[in-house]
């Protein structure tokens, strides 16, 4: 299963294409897709942000999903939908609605 990540391009946020449409800045509501057609539209909708001048650094990303929960299989996007590890006082799992990431 894949992902679409990037960073916003106004302030470096790490972000996910959501199911909703729109770029979320939590991992949580990302647009998870099973299948090469679905890779291949998540590919189109970040050249298009991209090319917008939305988000840069744009990746599809692998995941699982884990009683419902979306994880990122390798650790830099571990960190990325976290925060820091050295502080966790900092970053989206200091946020009051974040869960464990």
């Amino acid at each position: 299963m894949k992902v679409l990540t990037a960073n916003r391009l106004t302030d470096g946020e790490a972000v996910w294409f959501s199911a909703a449409g729109s770029w979320a800045e939590t991992i949580d509501g990302a647009d998870v897709v099973a299948d090469k057609d679905g890779e291949a539209r998540l590919e189109a909708i970040g050249k298009a942000a991209f090319d917008n001048n939305e988000v840069v650094d744009v990746n599809v990303i692998d995941v699982d999903v884990v009683a419902g929960v979306i994880k990122p299989q390798r650790l830099r996007e571990v960190i990325r939908a976290a925060g820091p590890t050295n502080r966790l006082d900092l970053g989206k799992q200091a946020r009051p609605a974040a869960g464990a990431a």
